[in-house]
């Protein structure tokens, strides 16, 4: 089994929601990837993350991990699949998603 990690641009375009999600589940079934790290900012991020939860539905084997970049405040309520990078805490704020994106390439 192997891992996958997407974190994109905040401006991706809605067009590209199939394509991803057909994607998606060929590395699921054809690449025998379970694991997938996803960031937490922007269109992309958001669409992968949402493909992700409705193919976990039909693929159950799949874990899924929304990496964050900062630390969770207290009041943050939905972070059941969320977890946070080592180290995350000594990065510097303005390169903590720089810092965020070099983790899961290296998970």
């Amino acid at each position: 089994m192997s891992a996958c990690t997407f974190f994109g641009h905040r401006d991706c375009p809605s067009s590209i929601r199939g394509v991803l999600s057909a994607e998606i589940e060929r590395l699921i079934t054809e690449k025998d990837v379970d694991t997938f790290y996803v960031g937490t900012h922007g269109n992309f991020d958001r669409m992968a993350y949402t493909a992700l939860v409705e193919l976990r539905k039909l693929y159950q084997q799949i874990t899924v991990y929304r990496v964050l970049a900062y630390m969770p405040k207290p009041y943050d309520i939905d972070t059941a699949d969320t977890i946070v990078p080592e180290g995350i805490e000594n990065a510097y704020p303005r390169y903590a998603i720089v810092h965020r994106n070099n983790w899961m390439i290296l998970c």
